[in-house]
C-alpha cells in the first residue's frame, strides 16, 4: 500500500486515504460549509449591478457611494477577529451556524433599508458575517481535510465566492435589464442572498464539529469519532496520534492568543499572514468587483450593456478558480503567487495605460473589458485561492482561528480601504491615474512574497506547524 510521506522530522507516515463511504460525506462537509463562501461571494458582488440604482433612490454621492460599499468591508474587518476567536473557543460548526443567521438578518435589513444610514448600518452587520465566514469555512475545511487534498478543498471555498460574485452578476444584470425602470429594483437584487443562508444554517446542523478542535479541547474519542466519518479507518487513527500528540504540546505551551505574540517564531507568522493578506488586496481587485459597472460604464458601455458585459468578469472568476484548484496539487503556493502577482500588476498598468490613450467608445470599451477579465484570470486562478489556503495553513492549532482571524482582519480593513477610496481617486486623479497607483503597489507585492512568504505545499498541518517553528527559531522539534 502506498503512503503519503510526512516530512516532519519524526519521519512519521500516514496511510494512504483510500476511496469509501467517508469520500461521500466529506464531499457533502465541504459543499455544506461553502454555502458560506458563496453568501460572502453574493453579497460582496451584488452592490456592484445595486449601487447604481441605489444612487438615484437613496441620493448617494461619491462618498456615499463609497461609505455603502465599504460598510460591509468595515464589518468584515470585526467580524474576521471576533469569528476566528469565537471559532477557537465555541467550535467551528457551532460558529458556521451563528454566522448563518447573521448573514439573514443582514440581508433583511439591507433589502428593507428606508436610507443611507440603515443601509450603511445594515451591510455593517452583514459584513460580520462576511468576515467571519472568510476565516472560519476555511479553517473548519483545512481541518476536516486530509493533507493530500486540503488544497482542493479549501479552494473550494473560494470557488463557491466567486460562484457567489457570478451569481450576483448575473442576477443583477436579468433584474437590471428586465425591471430597470421600476423603482427600488436593487431590492430584489439583495434579498435573494437569503435563500443560501437558510441552506446553510439548515445544512450545518447535520454536519460534524472539526476534529482538531475536538482534540485541542482533549476530546480525543470525539475526534476519533469525526475522522472516521471522513477517512478510512486506519487512517483516521494515524492521523488522531499525531494531532494529539501536536495539541498536548499547544496545550502545555498555553498558546492560542494575544499573549503568544511576544513569541518571535509566532509574532513573524502572524505578521507574515497580514502581509499575505495585503498582497491579495492591494491588486485592486475588488475595485472590479464592486465598482465593475461603473469602470465599464466610464470605458464606453451603455448602463444596461455594462451589467450584461459585467457577466464575463464573473464567468472567468470561476473558470479560473476552476484552474486554480487544478493547479494546487501540481504547482508550489509561492510560485502560484508570485506569477499571479506578476500577471496582474501588467494587466493593471495596461488598463491604466489604454484608459489615458484610446478615446472614449467601443473599442476603449471592448479593450478595458478585456484586461479586466485577464487581471481576474490571474487573480482568482492564483492570488486568491493561494490566500484563503496559504491562511489556513500556516498558524499552530491552538492560535489557528486568532492568528487567522489578524490576519483576515488585515485583509477587511486593506479591502474597506480600497472599497472607500476607489470612487474618491476616480473622482481625483481619473480611472487611468488609479489603476497606475495599483500597479505600483503589485511591484511591492511580487518582491514580499519573493522574500518572506514560507512554501506549504504537501505537508500535514502537524508537519507544517513543525517546520515554521523550526524555521522561524532554529530549533529542531521532536
Amino acid at each position: 500500500m502506498s503512503h503519503i510521506k510526512d516530512d516532519a522530522p519524526s519521519g512519521q507516515t500516514l496511510p494512504e486515504d483510500r476511496k469509501g463511504p467517508h469520500t461521500r460525506r466529506l464531499r457533502l462537509v465541504t459543499v455544506i460549509a461553502t454555502f458560506g463562501g458563496l453568501l460572502f461571494g453574493y453579497d460582496t458582488g451584488v452592490i456592484n449591478g445595486a449601487l447604481p440604482y441605489m444612487q438615484a433612490d437613496l441620493g448617494l454621492t461619491a462618498l456615499t457611494e463609497g461609505l455603502v460599499t465599504s460598510s460591509l468591508l468595515l464589518g468584515a474587518a470585526l467580524g474576521a477577529v471576533l469569528g476566528g476567536r469565537l471559532s477557537d473557543r465555541r467550535g467551528r460548526r457551532r460558529t458556521i451556524l451563528a454566522l448563518a443567521v447573521i448573514f439573514l438578518a443582514g440581508t433583511l435589513g439591507c433589502t428593507l433599508a428606508p436610507d443611507t444610514t440603515v443601509m450603511v448600518i445594515s451591510r455593517f452587520v452583514l459584513g460580520l458575517a462576511v468576515g467571519g465566514a472568510s476565516v472560519t469555512v476555511p479553517t473548519y475545511l483545512a481541518e476536516v481535510s486530509p493533507a493530500e487534498r486540503r488544497g482542493r478543498l479549501v479552494t473550494q471555498n473560494e470557488l463557491m465566492i466567486v460562484t457567489g460574485q457570478l451569481l450576483a452578476f448575473t442576477f443583477n444584470a436579468i433584474i437590471g435589464n428586465a425591471f430597470g425602470e421600476s423603482g427600488g429594483v436593487w431590492r430584489w437584487m439583495l434579498v435573494l442572498a437569503t435563500l443560501p443562508a437558510v441552506v446553510l444554517w439548515f445544512g450545518m446542523l447535520v454536519m460534524p464539529e472539526s476534529p482538531r478542535w475536538l482534540a485541542a479541547r482533549e476530546r480525543f474519542g470525539d475526534a476519533l469519532s469525526v475522522l472516521k466519518e471522513v477517512r478510512s479507518a486506519r487512517r483516521a487513527e494515524a492521523e488522531l496520534a499525531e494531532v494529539r500528540q501536536l495539541a498536548l504540546e499547544d496545550r502545555q505551551a498555553k498558546t492560542g492568543g494575544w499573549s503568544d505574540l511576544a513569541t518571535p517564531w509566532i509574532r513573524r507568522l502572524v505578521l507574515t499572514g497580514a502581509g499575505i493578506a495585503i498582497v491579495q488586496q492591494i491588486t485592486g481587485v475588488n475595485s472590479i468587483m464592486y465598482y465593475g459597472t461603473q469602470i465599464l460604464t466610464d470605458a464606453g458601455f451603455s448602463a444596461n450593456g455594462a451589467l450584461t458585459a459585467n457577466i464575463a468578469n464573473g464567468v472567468i472568476s470561476v473558470l479560473a478558480t476552476f484552474v486554480g484548484i487544478w493547479l494546487l496539487g501540481r504547482v508550489n503556493r509561492r510560485s502560484m503567487l508570485i506569477a499571479g502577482q506578476i500577471g496582474t500588476t501588467s494587466a493593471l498598468l495596461l488598463i491604466g495605460l489604454f484608459s489615458l490613450l484610446l478615446p472614449e467608445g467601443t473599442g476603449r470599451a471592448f479593450v478595458v473589458l478585456t484586461l479586466t477579465v485577464t487581471f481576474l484570470a490571474f487573480q482568482q486562478g492564483s492570488i486568491s485561492p493561494v490566500t484563503w489556503l496559504m491562511l489556513s495553513e500556516i498558524f499552530p492549532l491552538k492560535l489557528r482561528g486568532f492568528g487567522f482571524g489578524l490576519s483576515a482582519l488585515v485583509l477587511w480593513l486593506t479591502n474597506f480601504a480600497v472599497g472607500l477610496l476607489f470612487p474618491l481617486l476616480v473622482e481625483a486623479i481619473h480611472i487611468s491615474g488609479t489603476f497606475f497607483l495599483f500597479a505600483a503597489l503589485g511591484v511591492g507585492a511580487i518582491t514580499f512574497v519573493a522574500r518572506f512568504v514560507p512554501e506549504t505545499r504537501g505537508r500535514s498541518l502537524e508537519t507544517l506547524e513543525k517546520e515554521l517553528r523550526t524555521r522561524y527559531t532554529g530549533q529542531v522539534t521532536a
